[in-house]
């Protein structure tokens, strides 16, 4: 199944690449320095694995860059958001799914 691609704010889409109860995989991009993912929480556990470019997170009280290659995980109920500082993409995983998503 292909899913759509999904505007989340300027300069920022997202796509579902796949999805079961227990587990969902998510693209996000990032077409421009200084897009961002607002600040948010969530009950799910969310590992993020940076495909491209360069961002820098805020995790609770933590803020830190990553860039190519590198991932995460991001706890249940954490506070969390970044900012794009060179575009690419993020490829997030959800457990269990983001049923918000579909």
């Amino acid at each position: 199944m292909t899913y759509p691609i999904i505007p989340t704010g300027e300069g920022v889409t997202r796509q579902v690449l796949a999805d079961a109860p227990e587990l969902m995989v998510v693209a996000f991009r990032f077409d421009r320095t200084g897009a961002s993912g607002a600040l948010h929480h969530h009950l799910h556990v969310q590992s993020t694995y940076v495909a491209t470019g360069r961002f820098r997170f805020t995790i609770d009280d933590d803020t830190f860059e990553v860039g190519a290659g590198d991932s995460f995980i991001i706890p249940s109920g954490a506070v969390h958001g970044c900012v794009c500082l060179s575009p690419g993409q993020l490829i997030d995983t959800f457990t269990p799914r983001r049923d918000d998503f579909l």
